[in-house]
């Protein structure tokens, strides 16, 4: 994948998702962060960019990944998942394979009922 620019309006609107997902105010996740309320309005509107060290501290205090901040889940395609997925099971035996399979279907019905 190449990125060509960041895009700082939707990487704060992420910013602002998971500040609500945890029921931040602004002034919490900025004192959390290190940097003032006002610089924390500019991030989540796009307004001003955003440093490393900044983006490295909000994804902690998030406890999300600076990916999750960066780039939309819109870039993760199926096939790539797929590719991922059939990696992680290649040296697996017979056994754990049927372990894992039991198990993905398990999580599929329960992620069906909440998703």
């Amino acid at each position: 994948m190449s990125y060509e620019f960041m895009d700082y309006y939707n990487i704060g609107q992420r910013v602002r998702k998971y500040r609500n997902t945890y029921g931040l105010s602004q002034e919490r996740l900025a004192e959390k962060v290190g940097i003032s309320p006002t610089h924390m309005s500019h991030i989540e509107t796009g307004s001003t960019k955003l440093s490393l060290p900044v983006l490295f501290s909000l994804s902690r205090a998030l406890e999300v990944h600076t990916d999750d901040l960066l780039f939309s889940s819109a870039n993760v395609n199926h096939s790539s998942l797929e590719s991922e997925i059939l990696k992680a099971v290649e040296d697996c035996s017979v056994q754990q394979l049927m372990i894992l399979l039991d198990i993905l279907k398990a999580s599929k019905v329960t992620l069906n009922k909440y998703l």
